[in-house]
């Protein structure tokens, strides 16, 4: 997320509510510092924060999220990962 550290919260908060909205579970959110992009597009944009969503969801819900992100100005930066089932404890 490009953008002041003051913001963050509220940005993180908008995109909680988004995915919740959308019909996804938000279980953790994690916020990482302000780093530097190792590429730079343009020089509008040369560092920003970092955050971790883990959130449930439908494969549907994350093509919606991608579109919604991909318009929003305070999310410069998006990648999904699928993470696996935890296998049961033996």
């Amino acid at each position: 997320m490009a953008g002041k550290e003051e913001g963050v919260k509220d940005a993180l908060d908008k995109i909680s509510a988004e995915i919740t909205t959308a019909g996804g579970a938000v279980e953790t959110v994690q916020k990482m510092d302000r780093k530097n992009f190792t590429r730079v597009a343009d020089n509008k944009h040369t560092a920003g924060f970092y955050a971790n969503i883990i959130f449930t969801g439908t494969p549907t819900l994350v093509a919606q999220l991608r579109h919604k992100f991909a318009l929003n100005e305070e999310v410069f930066r998006v990648l999904f990962t699928l993470s696996p089932e935890p296998k049961p404890a033996k």
